[in-house]
């Protein structure tokens, strides 16, 4: 994924997907609509029926205003200085596709479609719950999206390291800083691993292998750098080159770099 966008998209779309905050949320929600059944359901709709209701219905509506949500969140980061603002945007767009979203659902369970007037009252009636929702979701996860967001903007420059530490390490968190296995390109960022982690920086990738020191490595790709030490073998796939890390990850080896591969790592 190349571009900056879609790939910024789905870094933030993987935080709700991972983080059990969200899932909580989620599930409580849905469990309250299908106990409580408003609207009419608990009338209309046996048990069974009403939770496979509540559960379409929430999944579309809460997916449709995370996805847009997240969109306005990265396109107008220029415009508008505050993550809510940008987020509630988002979200009360969302209002008008859940509008006709609820209108179709109807129609898989009840049988007939809505008018075209309902589906904009729909809409209207959506607004609240849109952002009842972004104000929900920005409390629980405004931490992780500003970490998403923010941070490799905010590492600084290293400041002076020792001779025997490579300066890149000092970009990274504390916790993340070992030994050097490899380091990769992703969209604007580079992907620094080392043998406590990895963690994505904002730098160019040719600045990087500046900040490497005396690590015995070597650049085998124009996106990818490794560590002699971290190397387990080099494998031949139809015509191309591929090296093997010791934690079982293929790195490409480009044709540019073929021959200094092969006297590196052929033993």
């Amino acid at each position: 994924m190349n571009h900056p966008f879609l790939s910024s998209t789905l870094r933030e779309l993987q935080l709700f997907t991972r983080s059990w905050r969200f899932w909580t949320t989620f599930t409580l929600v849905i469990l309250i609509f299908v106990v409580t059944g408003p609207y009419g359901t608990l009338e209309r709709m046996t048990l069974g029926v009403r939770l496979g209701y509540w559960l379409i219905v929430h999944a579309v509506t809460w997916t449709i205003a995370i996805c847009l949500s997240i969109m306005a969140e990265i396109l107008l980061r220029n415009r508008i200085n505050h993550t809510l603002a940008r987020m509630m945007i988002g979200s009360l767009v969302a209002a008008l596709p859940i509008g006709f979203a609820l209108g179709a659902i109807d129609f898989a369970f009840v049988g007939h479609w809505t008018e075209m007037g309902d589906g904009f009252h729909r809409a209207l009636f959506a607004l609240p719950l849109c952002a009842l929702f972004c104000l929900l979701t920005y409390t629980a996860m405004h931490r992780q999206i500003a970490e998403a967001s923010a941070p490799p903007a905010l590492v600084p420059a290293p400041a002076v390291s020792s001779a025997s530490e490579p300066e890149i390490l000092a970009r990274l968190k504390p916790q993340n800083r070992g030994a050097l296995l490899r380091l990769s390109v992703e969209d604007h960022y580079t992907d620094v691993v080392t043998s406590r982690g990895h963690e994505l920086i904002l730098l160019r990738f040719a600045d990087a292998l500046k900040e490497l020191g005396a690590t015995p490595g070597l650049q085998v790709h124009r996106s990818h750098w490794v560590a002699d030490a971290h190397v387990e073998t080099l494998r031949r796939d139809g015509g191309k080159l591929v090296l093997i890390m010791k934690d079982g990850t293929e790195i490409p080896v480009s044709r540019t770099y073929m021959d200094a591969v092969r006297a590196r790592f052929t033993s």
